[in-house]
Parts: C-alpha cells; structure tokens; sequence
C-alpha cells in the first residue's frame, strides 16, 4: 500500500466520508480481481484500495493517521525523542533512561520484561509471545432482492481467496456482519482476526423499503380506474393478483398484506401499492370524443378543496 491512502484512493485530505465511499467504489468495480483473474498486479491495486478505505472510512482512525499518531497501515508510530527531553534534567543525570523506561537500565531490559522471564543473574526464560491477529474491515455491495429475501454470496477477499458469505432476509444498507477468523492472521499460536463486513444495497428499479414494508408505484389505464380491474403486481418474491377497485385515483395506496420482508422470527411485513393513472402516449378519436362528452355533463371539480384552503 502507498505512504498516502489519500492518494491511493485518489481524493484530497479536505475529501467528505462520502467523497471517500464514492473514490472506493469507482476503483472495486475496476480492480475487483474477478475482473481480472490472474492479474497480481490488479490484485495488488485492489487490496491497496481496500486497506485504504479501511483506514479512512473510519472517522477515528482516519483522525489518527492526520495527526500522525498511526501510519498508514494503522501501525502505531513510534514516539521520538529529541535532545530538548534530556537538555532539562540535572547535569548528570541528562543521558540517563528516558522515564517511559519504567526504571529499566537498558532497552533489552525493557524487552526482556516484556517477551521473557528473569532466571538468576542476568539469565532470562524466554516466553513465547500469542495474540489474536487483527480485525479487517470490507464493503460489498450487493442487490436489493438478495438482501431483503436472503441470499448466499461467494465473494473475493482483498487476500485472493473466494469465500462465501450467507445473508438473512431482511439485511439493511449499511449492516456490518463479523465472519469469525477472516481476519488478519495471528501472532504466535493466537488465532486470526475477524473480517468486518458492511454490506451496501444496489438500489431496485421498483422496489423501495421502509422497514420491513416493501414500496412499490404501479401504473393503471383510465378504465381501469373508472372500471376497477384486476392486475398482476410484482412483489419480491413473485408477481401476484390484485383487485383494482372503481373509482380510484392516482396515489391511492393499497395493502398487499404479509408480501412485505420476512422478519427472523417468520413475520412478514407488507407490501403497499400506490396507483399511478397513466394516458397513452396518443388519444385517439374515441377517447376524445368520451372525454368531451364526459366534461360537458359531469359537474365534478377536483380543485374545489384546493381553493377553499388557499
């Protein structure tokens, strides 16, 4: 990964968190190594990328880095000492440890404190050092039908490896779900790290959420909304019948019950269909000619409330 993920991900330091989300799109859909099999080059980029982001998707880990107290691997930098920490203290005592030895004579008491065990004089019992392996953090983009009915996804991993990653009914835009040891390998004998992955929704062409609700605008003919009819509507998990009833306007709204997103404990919301009239895109002479009878003898004005009120 470059020194500046800034410029890995190709924004200014000033860029939003959106500017950065949008930068670390762009660049997965044109490195994502299953566009380029075989490329370690592109594989390279992309995990280069996907580093980046991880950093600076997180607003304190970001504020971190701006103010140098981690590099850009997230590593801890280390605190540097100048002459100005020794300039201060007593005439003899000025080259002795810096007190963030802890009263330790040398580094490698320091260290031997920390990785081994004093046996005797001056001889040290080594132990070995086990820690879990870090955490990564990932963004996939998935579709809207896959979330909200549940879904299986093989995915590849920033690493190269292919792994699959199973979605309950219901997953929401921005829900981050933990694969347990995905993670950044561990040190000693401790166990790898998890992988933090936050899932993004495509948006649907007709479907829209709110909660476990499913929104969705049907267009209807005007006979069809004088007359009533029955249409076939889609729903996420299939097209169904509905009763169009007489007389409807546009923007009435209409309940499909349980067609709704499935909830982990076997409820379903609903689905609401709003009704849209729609002309054809030429009247010919028999619609005219009923449209002109129709105003010259219905004395209906759909406006009249709207006046009142104004």
């Amino acid at each position: 990964m470059a020194d500046d993920p800034y410029k890995t991900l190709g924004v200014a330091k000033t860029a939003t968190q959106d500017d950065i989300k949008k930068a670390y799109r762009k660049l997965v859909k044109q490195l994502h190594p299953d566009l380029h099999p075989g490329d370690t080059g592109k594989q390279a980029q992309f995990q280069a990328v996907s580093a980046a982001h991880d950093l600076l998707s997180d607003p304190e880990t970001r504020r971190r880095f701006d103010a140098g107290e981690i590099d850009a691997q997230g590593h801890e930098r280390p605190e540097h000492h100048f002459y100005r920490h020794y300039a201060d203290q007593d005439a003899g005592r000025r080259y002795d440890p810096h007190p963030s030895a802890g009263g330790f004579e040398s580094a490698s008491d320091l260290f031997s404190d920390l990785f081994g065990r004093r046996q005797g004089a001056g001889a040290y019992h080594r132990q070995e050092f086990h820690a879990p392996g870090p955490d990564l953090r990932y963004t996939l983009e998935i579709d809207f039908l896959d979330a909200v009915n549940g879904s299986k996804n093989s995915v590849t991993m920033p690493d190269g490896n292919r792994i699959e990653i199973s979605f309950p009914p219901g997953t929401r835009d921005g829900q981050t779900f933990r694969l347990r040891g995905k993670g950044g390998p561990g040190f000693g004998n401790g166990p790898s790290g998890d992988a933090l992955v936050t899932v993004t929704l495509r948006p649907h062409p007709v479907f829209t959420r709110d909660g476990d609700n499913i929104e969705v605008e049907v267009p209807i003919t005007f006979d069809e909304a004088v007359l009533g009819a029955k249409i076939e509507v889609p729903t996420i998990s299939g097209p169904v019948s509905m009763t169009v009833p007489k007389g409807v306007s546009s923007g009435h709204r209409l309940r499909l019950r349980g067609k709704g997103i499935v909830t982990g404990k076997g409820a379903a919301g609903d689905q609401f269909v709003r009704l849209k009239i729609i002309l054809p895109d030429k009247i010919d002479a028999t619609m005219e000619s009923l449209a002109t009878q129709w105003r010259k003898h219905a004395p209906f004005d759909p406006r009249a409330s709207l006046r009142r009120k104004a």
